[in-house]
């Protein structure tokens, strides 16, 4: 009788195990959702500032077209990327385009001294810093998902039940213009 309570208390605890294992899986890929839907927040903040920025822009002065047409356009990318990777290189070109806006604004005193275009400008690097927050913690939860999902013996458990590697939402490559934020200059 010895041997078979043994196999049946090795049995709970190997059960007890997985299913522990399991839960951190789940628990860790909840986290990761979490963090983007905390990106998603400001990325979503930042989409809803630049029209009243073009707007304002427009309504001051005979700004360059071609530059405020540039910024709707690399928005309405933006708000259509789907992945993170897709997202890193979309807002690379939105804050390409809205560094534009702001060093070219440097040739119009009228809008430099328009409180509306000012308060705008403060809001977007608001924006920008809290986006920079947002994707840190991101990708610090998805090491840490992924990390359990290529160790042992979590990998085993994540190969059972098709937990896949979440993307990092990273900055593409060669942009190192677009690593720096938005600068407001006045």
């Amino acid at each position: 009788m010895t041997p078979l309570y043994i196999f049946i208390g090795i049995a709970v605890v190997l059960v007890l195990v997985i299913i522990g294992m399991y839960n951190g899986l789940i628990r860790s890929r909840l986290h990761v959702k979490e963090a983007w839907a905390d990106i998603d927040v400001q990325l979503k903040r930042r989409f809803d500032l630049i029209p009243n920025l073009v707007s304002t822009i427009k309504g001051s002065t005979n700004f360059e077209t071609s530059t405020l047409e540039k910024v709707v356009e690399a928005r309405a990318k933006a708000m259509q990327a789907g992945t993170p990777a897709e997202h890193g290189v979309a807002e690379n070109q939105l804050t390409g385009a809205l560094k534009s806006i702001f060093a070219l604004s440097e040739n119009y005193p009228d809008l430099k001294s328009n409180q509306n275009f000012l308060s705008l400008q403060s809001e977007l690097a608001d924006t920008e810093n809290k986006i920079q927050a947002a994707r840190r913690f991101y990708n610090g939860n998805v090491v840490e998902y992924n990390t359990k999902i290529q160790t042992v013996p979590t990998n085993i458990i994540a190969k059972m039940f098709s937990f896949v590697e979440s993307e990092f939402f990273e900055l593409g490559e060669g942009e190192q213009a677009a690593k720096q934020p938005v600068e407001v200059k006045f």
